[in-house]
């Protein structure tokens, strides 16, 4: 079993009336790093390691433009946003439980930075997946469409640079290396992780 970190900027909050009392520049705004809607992937495998660089290029999906998202091409996450939300991050990456009694899905995490004049609140949740490697030649769209009909599958994405495709799967559904096989012809298969 492999695993990945989702994280999606959930909300924004605004508190004027504090900037305006405490800060040096009393017209600041919101936070200028992150939108709502941001989401990023943070992936540990092979030679890839997000986490160790804060983050950087790990952006998936922004409404605005990526260069000026922190997390996007051009930056890492900022510092306050990173503190309050790495802990869960490397925790998710090893595949741990990222907040056991407290969510109701101990695989996520709702946290906020710690800028109390306008923080920026994410979920931050594990995805749990298997690498399939597959023989040079392999039909990608056929496999997709036979693992994504296999119950507790909810997505399958190509990795042509790994000559793979990673299957997400529902935590509470086991997916077996044989059902995988079975799914597919077992030939075209040349490992599981």
């Amino acid at each position: 079993m492999q695993y990945k970190v989702k994280v999606t900027v959930i909300d924004k909050k605004l508190y004027p009336e504090l900037q305006a009392a405490y800060c040096a520049d009393p017209q600041s705004g919101a936070c200028p790093c992150y939108n709502v809607g941001d989401t990023f992937v943070f992936e540990r495998y092979g030679l890839t390691d997000d986490f160790w660089h804060m983050g950087l290029n790990t952006l998936k999906k922004t409404s605005y433009t990526a260069d000026g998202v922190a997390g996007g091409p051009a930056m890492p996450h900022c510092s306050e946003a990173w503190d309050a939300i790495a802990r869960y991050i490397y925790t998710g990456l090893q595949g741990g439980s990222i907040m056991r009694g407290w969510m109701r899905d101990e695989h996520q995490m709702i946290a906020c930075c710690s800028d109390g004049t306008r923080p920026v609140i994410f979920r931050i949740e594990r995805l749990d997946y298997k690498l399939v490697h597959v023989a040079d030649g392999a039909a990608f769209q056929t496999l997709v469409e036979r693992f994504a009909s296999i119950p507790g599958v909810h997505d399958v994405q190509v990795r042509e640079d790994l000559q793979a495709l990673e299957v997400y799967m529902d935590r509470n559904e086991e997916v077996t290396d044989a059902t995988l096989r079975q799914a597919a012809d077992a030939r075209v298969i040349t490992a599981i992780e």
